[in-house]
């Protein structure tokens, strides 16, 4: 009795020593955001290229190129993109990613058979993943009006988060993914599209001043962050999906008690260039 009593003891221990350590790294994730969001420029510029390069290290690890040539090739690709970007040379964006997936090919037509097409096509998707959608953090933050708009992606990824956690753990009875995400339910996922909704348009309430080139803040807001909540879902489940089907636990080490970037930021993956878009068509 007294060995199962210990037992439990130590596990009870490890869960609260786990939950320390996801708070604390969850904390500094917040003070890193309220640190480098508002100052905008190069320094977030930075901060985005780093997120998006680990980020794109860890799936090529999970693919097992992280080493190898293809990887080599995102690598680079991920640079060159980043480059045109702060030079803001958006007419080059599509030749950068035609020249990236025949520079793949050529790899694989050259080295035959070391490398299967599917190979490439991860190669060439994680880019497209990891790398050019994060970017989107960094292209809201310098839209007009984008210092108080680039807040919009994280209300509509760990806001919407929070208010499907809630409304699952309440009303949450029909299994959204039942065999990919378990406790995910529709309740919880309508919930949190709702949520992230009346948060954007309270947040647009707030700062309804600040805005100069938004006709409608309340509504714009509100919309854009519905459709963010509602893409940081597939994110999130695309990022579990991808473990899954590996037998990845974590996809790095980087965050304790959250794991990787892509454990962290795989819904804001998702989010940001989903709130981007909808800012761009809402404020046409």
């Amino acid at each position: 009795m007294a060995e199962l009593d210990n037992i439990k003891k130590d596990h009870n221990e490890k869960k609260m020593s786990s939950f320390v350590t996801r708070l604390i790294s969850g904390i500094i994730l917040v003070i890193l955001a309220v640190l480098f969001v508002p100052m905008g420029g190069l320094p977030l510029f930075l901060l985005t290229f780093f997120i998006s390069m680990v980020g794109l290290f860890e799936l090529y690890r999970v693919f097992g190129i992280e080493k190898r040539s293809l990887g080599f090739v995102g690598y680079l690709t991920n640079i060159a993109y980043y480059i045109l970007v702060w030079f803001n040379i958006n007419e080059y964006f599509t030749l950068m990613v035609v020249l990236s997936l025949m520079a793949l090919m050529a790899f694989y037509v050259i080295t035959y058979p070391t490398y299967k097409i599917s190979a490439v096509a991860k190669a060439f998707m994680c880019v497209c993943y990891a790398g050019i959608m994060m970017s989107y953090l960094y292209q809201t933050r310098v839209m007009l009006d984008g210092s108080y708009l680039v807040w919009l992606i994280f209300l509509a990824s760990w806001g919407s988060d929070t208010c499907a956690y809630c409304t699952g753990m309440l009303i949450g009875k029909h299994k959204m993914t039942p065999i990919l995400s378990p406790k995910k339910t529709i309740e919880g996922a309508v919930g949190g599209v709702l949520g992230a909704a009346i948060l954007g348009f309270i947040y647009a309430f707030i700062f309804r001043n600040k805005f100069a080139f938004i006709a409608n803040p309340g509504i714009t807001c509100a919309v854009a962050c519905s459709i963010g909540a509602l893409i940081s879902m597939v994110g999130d489940l695309t990022a579990s999906g991808i473990k899954r089907d590996y037998e990845v636990k974590d996809y790095g080490t980087l965050i304790p008690g959250h794991g990787g970037i892509m454990d962290r930021f795989d819904s804001i993956i998702f989010t940001a260039p989903a709130v981007y878009f909808a800012l761009t068509f809402l404020s046409v």
